[in-house]
């Protein structure tokens, strides 16, 4: 035991920065601090020097000179004169050891289980850049995920970066654990960002637990400071990369993007930014960008991504949406109808888009995911009549061809959680929904 804590104590002087600076403490308001630290930068991490014990906060801002700082916990016990030392940009710890283990923000194992041989776990920064854009290769291969209605008309490829959109109780989490599950990628890093604490066990015992020993989760609960929430995010994009840049192919999740824009507001603000588009402040539309270019393919490897993003309203009409819908490769649409019905996955087909189906899937492919999808809206444009029995065949030859269609469609487009299915079966299901397309209505 004293061993264990001696290595995890060791790793953790490895990975923090060299000390650049140091000052005192000159007020606190709130989670606030300001204090005067020569050397220092936005970013770079600090250490609130207490009697019998040290909290860690971040660089957020500056004002005529005087750092102002964000604590990661409470502020008890900090006051006036209370020193302070300047770590540098934070790091956090990359490791094969990682796999299958939950982890902090800060990349410690928080699962309970035994410490890993921190010796053997690198230290990489929190913020890193995107990879050159000439450097990147093209996506050309399709990434499977398990779910019949993604690889068969929403397909990701590997390095595709897609946005989740859904509000509240229509099954993201579950969609996610599935995906994880059946996907052919090597590793999956999950970000739990700002999650009720009770889901985060459920989603570890439930969705993911098929692919559990391939994942390192992160998890950064709803009550925890702004900084730490955010934290989760750019520290399971970081992880990501370490595992991409040894050639692997990775599934990076984020639940949420919402949460994490939340999380940054909280940050701009307490850092003085003025309150800008929807209440949030330029800052977080800035910092966006940044992390979802860091997901995507590399020289080697890639970094599959999704991002959960909740919708405010069936539109989906709010700021942090319609900034991601801008920035990512693709969005999976989920409708609170399909749930409504029991359908599930609940994946709304005419709202969701892949921009790289095109590169990625076949002609057959491809004009067989048309005539379905062109069925779909036809169908739901006359869902009602079919219901009360009002619709008379022979009326409408596209109404008749969706109608007759449908059976299949809807074997194609549902699916029992944690049951994934492969590639060649899914394909099968879709040229059966396709060639239904001149079938007479009975």
């Amino acid at each position: 035991m004293i061993e264990a804590k001696l290595e995890a104590a060791t790793a953790a002087v490895a990975a923090a920065p060299k000390w650049r600076g140091a000052g005192a403490v000159r007020s606190v308001t709130g989670p606030v601090v300001e204090a005067p630290l020569p050397g220092a930068r936005v970013g770079d991490g600090v250490r609130f020097e207490l009697p019998g014990a040290v909290r860690a906060g971040e660089v957020v801002a500056f004002e005529a000179g005087v750092a102002r700082l964000l604590a990661f916990g409470a502020t008890t016990g900090v006051g006036p004169g209370t020193p302070v030392s300047v770590t540098g940009p934070p790091r956090v710890l990359a490791g094969w050891d990682l796999l299958g283990r939950v982890v902090d923000p800060a990349g410690r194992v928080v699962d309970g289980g035994p410490p890993p041989p921190y010796a053997r776990l690198e230290p990489v920064p929190l913020h890193r850049a995107a990879p050159d854009p000439l450097a990147r290769r093209p996506i050309e291969r399709a990434l499977p995920t398990g779910v019949k209605v993604l690889d068969a008309l929403v397909p990701l490829g590997e390095g595709q970066r897609v946005g989740l959109f859904a509000g509240p109780g229509v099954g993201k989490s579950t969609l996610l654990g599935d995906i994880a599950a059946g996907t052919t990628a090597d590793v999956v890093v999950a970000a739990l960002v700002g999650e009720r604490g009770r889901e985060v066990r459920e989603f570890l015992e439930g969705p993911l637990a098929p692919a559990r020993q391939r994942s390192v989760v992160v998890v950064a609960t709803g009550e925890q400071p702004a900084l730490l929430r955010a934290r989760a995010a750019l520290c399971a994009t970081a992880l990501a990369e370490w595992f991409r840049d040894r050639g692997l192919k990775v599934l990076l999740l984020v639940d949420s993007l919402t949460r994490y824009a939340r999380a940054l507001r909280e940050v701009g603000l307490a850092a003085g930014e003025v309150p800008a588009r929807a209440g949030y402040p330029p800052s977080v539309f800035a910092e966006l960008p940044r992390l979802i270019e860091r997901a995507g393919n590399g020289s080697t490897g890639s970094i599959t991504a999704l991002y959960t993003v909740l919708a405010e309203g069936e539109g989906a009409a709010d700021a942090v949406s319609e900034e991601v819908r801008g920035l990512v490769d693709g969005h999976v649409v989920l409708s609170r109808q399909l749930a409504e019905r029991g359908h599930w996955p609940a994946v709304d087909v005419p709202a969701s888009l892949s921009r790289v189906a095109a590169r990625i899937t076949s002609e057959a492919q491809q004009r067989a995911a048309e005539v379905v999808r062109r069925h779909v809206v036809n169908y739901e444009a006359r869902r009602e009549l079919v219901v009360l029995g009002a619709w008379e065949p022979g009326t409408d030859a596209e109404g008749d061809a969706a109608i007759a269609a449908w059976p299949r469609i809807e074997a194609l487009c549902r699916q029992a959680p944690g049951r994934p299915v492969p590639l060649e079966e899914t394909l099968e299901h879709l040229e059966a929904a396709a060639r239904e397309e001149a079938a007479p209505c009975a």
